[in-house]
């Protein structure tokens, strides 16, 4: 890496051995650590950049030299504690993959929404890689454009393209796809065949684009890297499904994809999808697993989830948790009880709390050398 992005990241080396001892479900002695302070003195004057509430809402998201801007601005007052990553996101929505098979996005200021494109999964034409798909061709030169204005100075990750599952049912609507479970198992499990089939179709290319010359990425979702093909893997419909249909259709595609990758994550999304946790974790591939309660639950670091993390560690995978606290003090309590409970080992800690400042983040590293290391 050259100068600029040792510059935010002087350890990198170490932090690069820290998370591939993290995939590995061991550590270099204390936990993954991400946390992400403001400077107390930039390390460069803010650039010149558009506002945003001042540009049309799919300029936001599709403007890359803007984006490189906001970015680099932020980057630049910014201290990266841990395995924190100077990584920049250039995602078109939570599911790109429906983009390049036919929907169309509905920019909103805070996500992207896809259009339906499914009448009948019997008549709908196979799905299938489209090299002249607008949206893929623009994702891509993004992407492209994106590395190439970094420099080297930051990563650019690779996009949230999402799966299997969750792109059918965006393609399809929610609550008729459903209904196709039970209707049209076969049909389905023929469109899900067609989803394995594309999935790195689309990944392979964006990968190299965003791959750094060791073979290393990041992915956009988590703020996870690895030493190679790394991605969040996910089936938020699960929350729909029976334990007997995700069994059936989800957990051979979720196989089969792991085992492809190098290093996996799995996204486990609301309370409703928990009842999938024991199969999702008998899947030999898989390495890692994240939790979100969802809107209005406790944190993450609430000991009411301490049943989900046991029987993750039961099942050898490295754990990712987040945890926001009102006060440095109870962040540092928050921590003490996980890592206390869970060791270091194939932890990755996520921390966040309420008016932080650079002395308090540097605090926080001394206090998980001294105390969360073995």
């Amino acid at each position: 890496m050259n100068s600029h992005f040792l510059a935010h990241k002087p350890q990198w080396d170490e932090s690069k051995a820290r998370f591939a001892a993290w995939w590995n479900r061991t550590s270099l002695g204390r936990p993954l650590i991400h946390a992400i302070v403001p400077r107390q003195t930039r390390l460069a004057p803010s650039e010149s950049a558009p506002k945003r509430e001042a540009m049309p809402v799919d300029r936001v998201y599709l403007d890359v030299e803007a984006n490189v801007l906001w970015f680099r601005n932020m980057l630049n007052g910014t201290r990266f504690l841990g395995e924190a990553l100077p990584s920049m996101d250039l995602n078109l929505g939570p599911g790109s993959m429906a983009l390049y098979l036919g929907s169309e996005p509905d920019f909103q200021p805070d996500t992207i929404w896809f259009s339906d494109v499914v009448e009948d999964w019997e008549t709908h034409p196979a799905l299938h890689y489209d090299p002249n798909n607008k949206w893929w061709i623009m994702h891509q030169a993004m992407i492209r454009r994106a590395v190439e204005l970094a420099n080297g100075e930051f990563l650019v990750c690779i996009p949230d393209l999402v799966e299997s599952i969750d792109i059918l049912a965006a393609l399809r609507g929610p609550q008729p796809f459903c209904y196709d479970l039970i209707d049209k198992p076969d049909e389905i499990k023929l469109r899900l065949a067609q989803m394995e089939n594309l999935y790195f179709k689309y990944y392979d290319p964006l990968y190299d684009l965003a791959k750094t010359p060791d073979g290393g990425v990041a992915y956009t979702a988590f703020a996870i890297w690895g030493p190679g093909k790394t991605a969040k893997v996910q089936c938020d419909f699960s929350a729909l499904m029976s334990p007997s249909q995700f069994s059936e259709f989800m957990i051979p595609s979720l196989e089969r994809q792991c085992a492809a990758l190098d290093f996996s994550l799995y996204h486990l999304d609301g309370v409703d999808a928990v009842k999938h946790l024991d199969t999702i974790l008998a899947v030999e591939e898989l390495d890692a697993l994240q939790w979100t309660p969802g809107a209005g639950k406790p944190d993450c670091g609430s000991e009411c989830w301490y049943p989900i993390y046991d029987k993750v560690k039961k099942a050898e995978k490295s754990l990712w948790i987040h945890t926001a606290q009102p006060s440095f003090e109870a962040l540092l309590a928050a921590g003490d009880r996980l890592v206390n409970r869970y060791g270091p080992d194939g932890l990755y800690l996520v921390l966040w709390w309420d008016g932080a400042t650079e002395e308090q983040g540097l605090r926080l590293m001394e206090h998980a050398e001294k105390h969360w290391s073995r």
